[in-house]
């Protein structure tokens, strides 16, 4: 094809006005409404298959005898390392063939994945067959933010975050009832079999929606005008770019571990976020050994002891408004008419409080067992919302901060999530056995307590800490200013599967240590 300086603007295909009905932007409200619905399903399901596995464990043991605690939880390692690894190939490959085939293509084959799990005859089969299952699930962690994006328009789309995170923020506290229940009552084979049966109404729904990537859009709007006039004129800017497979998955694969290891706000806030979502799933070790070994309830009652997790998840939904105005509440860019990134932190700051006075709550409550349940359960509802909040507003300033490289910066967070989420509940068994409950989740706590300090200092000092950053100096001189639409009061708007320009983040990182 021509280069773009030679292409006509008369024959630029684009949309058709602000009301092309084309743009998935101008879909119906309630066509809308169900695309934000279906995702927010398919992203529970997926979470299912990790948070129901956990509570699965002491039917699996029963069966496969002779199998060790530790081993046991390595099912809860390799779906992690699933989630990893999986968004590094998915992301590129939605930005060349689109979001609905990688949707239809990896949800299918995550729903296959989980017949295995059913059916395995060893431990070693299901640990195997988890990691599978968290490559192809990771798809929803790859697309649905992009979806979301995709779809919302910018007057909306912080609702639009908020209806689909209820879901996901539920999806932990939903996986161990379920699984707690139908371990209990069924067998484990048949927690993977709803599991199963859920994936596959999943398949079905995510298939029926339509392409909702614009440029994917856009490309096949310009081959169909040309192939109807016969005239190779019609271009859209979207093909002048477009960048070969192996080069973006090159680009894709390298460029986060670059940024991950050479950004001293992506070293802090990797290992923040790490940390926080690794205590999180950790509380899914002592749980158990509270509720159902010291106070002797069974798999299906001791699991309604998340509750309190839950409805501390569900406040922090629900307040989505009353944390936008906090955000908005702070002195706003001049040049782009937004809170800076470091006014969503405030609300980490807030969190990074809450999470630990729960943490310590309920280390302090949880034994003897004379202590009413309601007490630790209670204690759930402040370490749920602050985790929630952590999580949510987190992805949101490394979106805000990191612009269009935010593709990048977000997949190397999400695998330095999914790695210490992975890796450090292995050891809860052992921590807890030995320390006990409350001097075990006093260490958690106290390590929480100790991590304060970050969100207050980037809060404060973020700003320089940005200014004096390599590659945000390099966008600045490029001229490749953050989207606008990648603020702090759009939680979670990790554009996964944004493209990125090429630029070279390890010279740019050279570059700065020379001088």
């Amino acid at each position: 094809m021509d280069s773009g300086s030679e292409r006509a603007a008369d024959f630029e295909v684009q949309w058709d006005g602000d009301d092309d009905k084309r743009n998935p932007q101008n879909w119906a409200a309630w066509y809308k409404g169900m695309t934000f619905g279906t995702m927010s399903f398919a992203m529970l399901v997926v979470i299912l298959n990790s948070t129901s596995y956990p509570n699965s464990l002491p039917s699996i043991m029963a069966e496969f005898k002779g199998e060790t605690q530790t081993r046991a939880n390595l099912g809860v390692m390799t779906y992690f390392l699933g989630f990893a690894v999986g968004p590094l190939v998915l992301a590129p490959l939605s930005e060349i063939y689109g979001r609905r085939p990688i949707y239809a293509i990896f949800m299918l084959l995550f729903a296959v994945t989980v017949i295995p799990s059913a059916l395995a005859h060893s431990l070693n089969d299901i640990i195997g067959v988890r990691f599978l299952s968290g490559l192809v699930g990771s798809v929803m962690l790859s697309c649905a933010p992009g979806t979301i994006v995709d779809v919302a328009s910018e007057k909306y789309r912080a609702l639009a975050f908020s209806i689909f995170c209820i879901a996901p923020a539920e999806a932990p506290t939903i996986g161990a009832v379920m699984g707690g229940f139908s371990s209990e009552y069924l067998g484990w084979r048949w927690t993977n079999g709803i599991v199963c049966m859920l994936a596959g109404v999943a398949w079905v729904v995510m298939s029926l929606i339509p392409e909702t990537y614009a440029p994917v859009l856009l490309r096949r709007m310009a081959a169909q005008k040309r192939k109807e006039t016969g005239d190779d004129r019609y271009w859209t800017r979207f093909e002048h770019n477009r960048t070969s497979l192996p080069d973006l998955l090159k680009t894709n694969l390298s460029r986060p571990f670059v940024l991950s290891v050479t950004e001293p706000i992506l070293i802090f806030w990797n290992l923040y976020i790490g940390a926080i979502y690794a205590i999180f799933y950790l509380v899914f070790v002592a749980y158990p050994i509270v509720f159902k070994q010291i106070r002797g309830w069974n798999s299906g009652i001791g699991s309604l002891s998340f509750a309190g997790i839950g409805i501390g998840a569900m406040c922090t939904i629900c307040s989505e408004p009353l944390l936008r105005k906090m955000v908005e509440a702070h002195k706003h860019d001049p040049k782009t008419g937004r809170p800076s990134p470091e006014a969503g932190i405030s609300i980490i700051c807030l969190a990074a409080c809450l999470a630990p006075i729960g943490q310590l709550w309920f280390s302090w409550t949880c034994e003897p067992a004379s202590i009413h349940w309601a007490i630790p359960i209670a204690a759930g509802i402040p370490f749920g919302c602050g985790t929630t909040m952590v999580l949510i507003y987190g992805s949101s300033y490394i979106s805000g901060t990191y612009g269009l490289f935010a593709a990048s910066a977000m997949v190397g967070n999400n695998l330095m999530k999914n790695v210490l989420g992975g890796f450090l509940p292995l050891a809860g068994p052992a921590m807890f056995g030995r320390l006990g409950p409350r001097w075990a989740g006093t260490v958690l706590g106290l390590l929480e307590v100790v991590l304060i300090p970050i969100p207050f200092v980037f809060y404060f000092k973020g700003a320089a800490i940005r200014n004096r950053s390599p590659v945000v100096a390099k966008l600045k001189e490029l001229q490749l200013p953050a989207k606008p639409d990648v603020s702090a009061e759009e939680p979670i708007v990790s554009e996964i599967t944004k493209p990125v320009p090429d630029v070279d983040v390890t010279a740019a990182g050279k570059e700065d240590s020379e001088k």
